[in-house]
């Protein structure tokens, strides 16, 4: 067996299952907001365009994608992040989801030894892929007196040097917090100073509350600093939270294309291509931007209802983007297994989201609360909260 395999902790709802296994809840309907799944209505567009191309499961994929689906990707990426033109033959990959492409793009450009940085807490799947590429985790804290950003200047000169990777998640989970044009602009001169890659998880990036303000990628950075190579620069964009198709696995990675060209490789030998059916069902997808601004105000009034009656009874504040709360709530794992027990809620401790570095662990005073559920459900479960906390 792969050695690596030992490093590999159990997944959080693997830890969070264990935590209330035995346990009795309250009698009453159960309320799920422990897991990241968006529940509101795919488009009707996606649906038809799966349906009208089933006959397409007759034919092999290619792992490159049709020429359709990367020119409406490059054409969304263009309109979204103010960009001059992106190569769709060069610089977009069609990927099953922003999850495999993330483990796989570790496996792809690290070497045995090298360090690894990632955001503490992060989506586990960064450290999975670091540990099974051989890599070396280095976890960069992010806390309240950093406004929940990555603690970057915290970071040794010698821990640059050999870092052959950077995970970033802006914005972030489950933190919500956004890295600024600014901060993006600092990590790309890192790397260039240093020659690691910055992969940048923006599948959050859609849901934000101000249209008018919608946050930069890193993609967006590159380019106003005249990099439209998007040199040692890749991002990872997901249908799941965007269009509500978590099932669908659909997403792409685009960037540097000497990157691309090498991910490619290694994508052709792993065996990971899209299916047909899922290629036009993600061309209707990335063409439409009503349903997204649809979305957004779901998610806007959501945050509105459930912080209006949490409001002096949880230290819950309003999050840059995304779908989380993050409240501190003093232990994690025992509000999270009580809140079960006594409400039949359940959220996530936010200490299986983190690792103790710099000798914190910094999610264990927190829990991670998704307002993935209706909003009649996000209202009941703020209710049963405040009478809990109380």
């Amino acid at each position: 067996m792969n050695p690596n395999l030992q490093q590999l902790q159990p997944y959080p709802f693997t830890r969070l299952a264990a935590l209330t296994s035995g346990l009795t809840p309250a009698d009453k309907p159960h309320i799920g907001l422990s897991i990241g799944e968006p529940k509101h209505e795919p488009p009707q567009s996606v649906r038809h365009a799966l349906a009208d191309n089933l006959d397409k499961l007759a034919t092999y994929p290619a792992t490159k994608g049709i020429d359709l689906l990367r020119q409406t990707i490059a054409g969304w990426l263009s309109r979204r992040y103010q960009l001059k033109g992106v190569d769709a033959d060069s610089q977009v990959l069609p990927v099953n989801g922003t999850r495999e492409a993330l483990f796989a793009f570790a496996q792809t450009v690290i070497a045995p030894g090298t360090r690894v940085l990632m955001p503490n807490p992060f989506y586990q799947i960064y450290q999975g892929a670091a540990l099974l590429a051989g890599g070396v985790p280095h976890f960069v804290n992010c806390t309240p007196q950093t406004g929940f950003k990555p603690d970057f200047a915290s970071v040794p000169d010698y821990v640059w040097r050999q870092c052959g990777l950077l995970y970033l998640c802006t914005p972030g989970n489950p933190t919500g917090a956004l890295l600024e044009s600014g901060d993006l602009r600092r990590l790309i001169r890192l790397a260039d100073d240093h020659d690691f890659v910055i992969a940048a998880d923006e599948c959050y990036s859609e849901l934000y509350f101000d249209e008018e303000n919608p946050p930069a990628g890193l993609l967006q950075v590159c380019a106003e600093m005249g990099r439209d190579d998007f040199r040692r620069c890749v991002v990872f964009h997901s249908l799941s939270k965007r269009s509500n198709l978590p099932g669908l696995r659909s997403g792409f990675v685009a960037g540097d294309t000497r990157l691309l060209e090498r991910f490619l490789l290694y994508r052709t030998y792993h065996g990971c291509a899209m299916s047909l059916p899922v290629q036009y069902a993600s061309v209707a997808a990335w063409g439409d931007e009503q349903h997204v601004r649809h979305n957004r105000a779901l998610y806007r009034e959501k945050f509105a209802t459930v912080l209006r009656i949490l409001d002096g009874h949880l230290d819950a504040t309003h999050p840059q983007a995304g779908f989380y709360l993050w409240p501190r709530v003093g232990a994690g794992e025992t509000f999270a297994r009580e809140l079960f027990v006594q409400q039949n809620v359940t959220v996530l401790p936010g200490c299986y989201l983190a690792r103790e570095a710099g000798g914190i662990n910094p999610g264990d005073a927190h829990v991670r609360i998704a307002l993935v559920a209706t909003l009649e459900e996000c209202e009941e479960a703020a209710h049963r909260i405040t009478e809990f906390c109380s």
